[in-house]
Formats: C-alpha cells, structure tokens, sequence
C-alpha cells in the first residue's frame, strides 16, 4: 500500500488509519518531504515526474491524495493545474506499470457543483456538474478527467474517487473554511442552504473502507445528515449578511477580473447553496463517521480563530476591522471604492 500527499494533514490522517487498519499491510508513504507519520515506510520523491514508479515499487494498491488543504499555498503556485494533471497521470501510469490492483484517488464532491436546485443529499452516483473554472474546483474536474479515462488505457487497474463534503481538520486551509474567517457570513436572498461537513479523519477510515471492501467507481463522504443556516448560525455565534445572488456573484466577478479576489467568483456557490453528499455506498459496507457536522463546525471555527478573510482573501485585524461588516458588504464596499477611484483619475 501506498499514499501519495503523506506529509499533508490528510496524509497524515490516511496513513494512520491505514497502519491500524486489518488486512492492509505494509504501508509506504510518499511525498517530497518526510512528515510524522509512524509506523510507515518513508520514499521521498516528487509524484509528478515518471520516476514515481520507484517509490510506488511493492505496491499492491496506491491511494493518490489529488485535493489540495493549503489554499494559501496553492494560490502562489503559477503551476498548480499543470502539477495536478502531471501528478494523477503520472501516478496512475506508474501505478498500472508496478503490477498495482487498485488506485483509490481523493478529490472533492464540488465536482458535483453546488446549486439551489440539488437534491439534499446528492447520490454517489450524481453527475460531475461543477462549472470548469480557473480555481481549485477545475483543476480537481481536470484530475476527475484523467481518472474517468484510466480503467480503458490501464484495464488491469481499479479505480476508486473518495469525493468528501467540506473538509476541516487541524491544518485545513479552504474557500470553505475562510468563509468562517469574514466578519459576517454571506447568504443569497431566496436561497436555503444546507451545509455538511467532512474531518479529514473520517476520510481516511472511508478510504480504508474502499480497500478493504475493494469498492470501485464514485464514493462520497460526509458526516451523517445537514445542518440549515439558521443551525449553523445559532452555533457559530455568527450573524449572516443576505444579497442577491445576481449583485454577490456580479461583484465577485468583477473583482476577481481584476485581481482583488484571488479565487474564482464560482467558488461563492460553496458557501451558499448545497453540496452536500449521502455516503450511501460507503455506509453500506459499514463505514460510519466519527464526527457530526455540529463537531466539523467546532473544529473549523477552533482552527481559524484569530484569522480574517473576506470571500477568501486573507486580511490582518486591521484591515478585516475596514471591510465592512461582512464579506459580501466588503465586495460592494471594495467595488465602490474602485468606481469612485476611477472617477477622481477622470476628473484630475
């Protein structure tokens, strides 16, 4: 067995539940840096360059962790969409070239999209419904594409997608946990969202699940059930701000033309309408999450205490203090701003 992504909170989390998992074996962890995984065979190496194959040597099944948790970092790399491609394809080559029976990749369930007219929960089996963009969701629908294709280039190869609901645990970095970070939480006018949750230690044991149960195609992962705005905002102590979709998403998009958000305005879908997932199949095999959604909650608001974003771009107390009183009033407040800039250029 090995896990590509070791040293990441998730692999962390995967490996460990792995090592104590029964009829697993050994368990090789791989990444560019060693992390502090116990109990494991450490190859380092980088999984992108065709060379992987020598770290992934033994393997009799590969789990390939494709969904970035560091925002932060993935936001400064010119080359992450490039790197996310090489890496899955590289890795599901070398995989099929070292004899391996199964590749168990991890992404994200916004490959499905999230929209006011999905069903709550969505199936295993929903279809990839997410809007390509230039963000994080379409490089992850760029991976997904690669997956789709490999069981007919590597027919010898099984191929399992974990598609988890949000992710939060210590050291998770997302568009979904900055949302937490604004002063106020944003809302779509007319619009009922329902939020779910997933600690990156419950994917690990619904990864386990997958090998031991050799389960193949599409699975989703979530804590059990949803929580409404009202429930979320009753227990984050966080009061909402409400627009209409057509002036959040306008003002989102202007500003990210021009460089004043850094991630897609698609992205707001995930904070304001549902995305959220059944696990059905992975139940079925006996899976059951650790973690409920109002704990996911506790753990995310714990882990970005004292940090300050409006709609995904991290600010100082300082300038959250100036936004406004949440992210959507800070989008508008920021688009004022830069009209009335430009008009002071057209007068002086």
């Amino acid at each position: 067995m090995a896990v590509t992504g070791a040293a990441s909170p998730l692999g962390e989390a995967v490996t460990a539940a792995l090592v104590a998992a029964e009829g697993i074996g050994r368990v090789v962890a791989i990444d560019e840096q060693r992390g502090r995984a116990e109990g494991v065979t450490w190859r380092l190496g980088d999984v992108t360059s065709p060379a992987v194959a020598e770290q992934l040597r033994g393997a009799n099944a590969v789990v390939h962790l494709a969904a970035p948790t560091d925002l932060e970092a993935a936001l400064h790399d010119p080359q992450r969409r490039e790197r996310a491609v090489r890496a899955v394809q590289a890795v599901a080559t070398a995989s099929a070239a070292i004899g391996a029976r199964r590749l168990v990749a991890v992404t994200s369930a916004m490959v499905l999209g999230a929209s006011p007219d999905n069903p709550v929960p969505l199936p295993d089996d929903a279809p990839v419904a997410a809007a390509p963009d230039s963000g994080i969701v379409g490089d992850l629908l760029e991976v997904e594409h690669v997956l789709e294709r490999t069981p007919r280039v590597h027919p010898g190869l099984a191929v399992t997608v974990l598609r988890p609901a949000a992710l939060v645990g210590p050291g998770v970095d997302t568009v979904v946990t900055r949302h937490f970070e604004a002063p106020r939480l944003l809302a779509l006018k007319e619009t009922e969202n329902a939020w779910q949750f997933c600690h990156f230690d419950d994917v690990a044991t619904a990864v386990a699940t997958a090998l031991v149960h050799e389960l193949d195609g599409s699975l989703t992962v979530g804590s059990e059930g949803v929580l409404d705005q009202e429930r979320l905002e009753l227990l984050s102590g966080m009061r909402r701000i409400e627009l209409p979709a057509a002036l959040a998403l306008g003002t989102a998009q202007r500003l990210h033309r021009v460089g004043v958000l850094p991630t897609p305005a698609s992205d707001l879908a995930f904070v304001t309408y549902p995305w959220a997932v059944s696990s059905e199949r992975l139940r079925a095999a006996g899976w059951v999450a650790a973690y409920d959604n109002e704990t996911c909650l506790g753990v995310l608001l714990e882990q970005i205490r004292g940090r300050h974003a409006v709609a995904a771009r991290r600010m100082d107390r300082k300038d959250a203090a100036l936004g406004a009183a949440g992210a959507a009033v800070a989008l508008m407040g920021t688009a004022a701003l830069m009209r009335r800039r430009r008009k002071r250029g057209s007068t002086a």
